[in-house]
């Protein structure tokens, strides 16, 4: 059974959540602040410590530096999201917004239990550096858990000659990967030569890819090599192999097989020592059974498999890719460092970001070239941050980041037997009578729109009577 610490001053909400926690198998201790916790418990002994931004004396994130064997992830009501974008900065593994629903701590305590970070250590280089230099080497920004399993395979496998299936969405960075496996390898100072499936007329893909003879075809005037050809000696990265004709496929098969080609139109074969790469973002094992795509050339390219998280599973690396990308096009046109302001910095770590990161440089790309002041906004990013709150309460994977106001929403104690929605549900009825839908929204953090959405949701009634009516008469 895991130990976890719940630190929170409101004792109604400490007592809350260590109970929803209790229910679901986890051995619970409560304190009220830092220096109660360490004066009571031997705090290294936690496997979770869930911990308040803003408490009494020193505040939540001061666990980060003294319990550095244990994660800690931060909870907030304060409508301030930059200080949580800090308090990750600092080393929480996460943190989570109040008032947030039972589903949503649980997730969040259940995928860090389950997946604990990498125990830090004094010896050596620090471990921010260490991941930095791991990042540099492998051409990456990030250094979240996923990004490190990445870090480790790339290294594995890069020394290696086997063939490599680079699997990931669109725009994740697979080219990227190709080249890290590339630079790390033996074939290092030798050509990669990159191609995209896709691009290449089917007509033209066997002719690229294997070069011809003079007259082999209408047109064909002299001889010439084919990209596969080309890269003998280095690496050939085959971007989006799912979309390769059958035709092509069969006579990839036998390059992967026998190490050697045929130009279109000659009867003599030529050595080639080829690394292969290949990437796609489709099912190649379903595209194989449906008959789409070879299963014996399936079975060829995958032998070493190397998968790509997509940039909305990333985390904290988020807004430090997004920050990067601000250095490096601020400095790319010349212009004066710029800075997102917390409505952007919002919209960034809340938007699902369907492209990846290729979506990501173009928005920050176009924000950097029609800013006209050092700060930039959601609306230069096109990122309409309201929509993208609506979708996290519809279950977006992205972490939640609805907030409430502290000065309001304290001062209510609910109580012992209130559910955390029944929590929201409760203040929204008890003050709509004095508040109109605007100051409701501020109270609690969110936009006018989340806060009709979760009225839809919760079946609450708007009064049409008092100062809510009146506001929007």
């Amino acid at each position: 059974m895991q130990n976890l610490l719940v630190v929170d001053d409101e004792a109604a909400i400490r007592s809350k959540l260590a109970r929803l926690l209790q229910r679901n198998g986890y051995a619970v201790s409560e304190a009220s602040s830092v220096q109660e916790a360490e004066s009571r418990y031997r705090l290294s002994s936690f496997d979770l410590i869930i911990s308040n931004l803003r408490l009494p004396g020193a505040p939540g994130t001061d666990f980060i530096q003294k319990v550095q064997q244990a994660p800690v992830l931060i909870m907030t009501k304060y409508a301030s999201l930059r200080s949580a974008v800090d308090s990750m900065r600092m080393g929480a593994v996460d943190y989570i917004a109040k008032p947030f629903e039972q589903e949503e701590i649980l997730a969040s305590v259940q995928r860090i239990i389950s997946n604990p970070p990498k125990k830090k250590t004094t010896s050596g280089k620090s471990k921010k550096a260490s991941a930095r230099e791991s990042e540099q080497s492998q051409g990456f920004i990030g250094s979240c858990a996923e990004m490190q399993v990445l870090y480790k395979h790339l290294g594995k496998m890069a020394p290696t000659d086997s063939t490599v299936l680079i699997l990931g969405e669109t725009g994740s960075g697979k080219e990227l990967a190709a080249q890290a496996l590339h630079r790390q390898s033996r074939r290092q100072g030798k050509p990669i030569i990159s191609v995209n499936c896709a691009a290449i007329p089917e007509t033209l893909i066997e002719s690229e890819l294997f070069g011809y003879e003079k007259g082999a075809f209408t047109g064909a005037n002299t001889n010439r090599i084919g990209l596969i050809e080309a890269a003998d000696g280095g690496t050939l990265f085959l971007d989006e192999i799912g979309e390769l004709p059958m035709e092509a496929q069969a006579r990839l098969l036998r390059f992967i097989q026998e190490g050697e080609i045929r130009r279109i139109g000659s009867v003599e074969t030529r050595k080639v020592d080829v690394r292969l790469i290949c990437a796609t973002h489709r099912n190649l094992q379903k595209l194989a059974v449906e008959g789409a795509f070879r299963q014996d050339l399936y079975y060829r390219v995958n032998v070493l498999r190397l998968q790509l998280p997509p940039l909305r599973e990333r985390g904290k690396d988020i807004l430090e890719l997004a920050e990067y990308l601000l250095a490096q096009h601020t400095a790319k046109i010349g212009q004066k460092k710029r800075r997102f302001t917390p409505k952007a910095i919002q919209a960034i770590t809340t938007y699902s970001w369907p492209g990846n990161v290729r979506e990501m440089e173009n928005a920050v790309e176009r924000a950097v070239i029609l800013s006209e002041s050092e700060e930039i906004d959601n609306d230069l990013l096109g990122i309409d941050l309201e929509l993208a709150e609506v979708s996290q309460l519809h279950g977006d994977e992205v972490t939640s980041k609805m907030s409430s106001s502290a000065a309001s929403v304290s001062s209510y104690d609910p109580p012992e037997d209130l559910s955390l929605e029944d929590y929201f549900q409760r203040f929204v009825l008890e003050h709509q009578d004095s508040m109109s839908e605007t100051e409701l929204a501020q109270k609690l953090g969110v936009s006018r729109k989340c806060l009709w959405e979760r009225r839809q949701r919760l079946g609450i009634p708007r009064k049409r009577g008092g100062k809510s009516a009146r506001k929007s008469a």
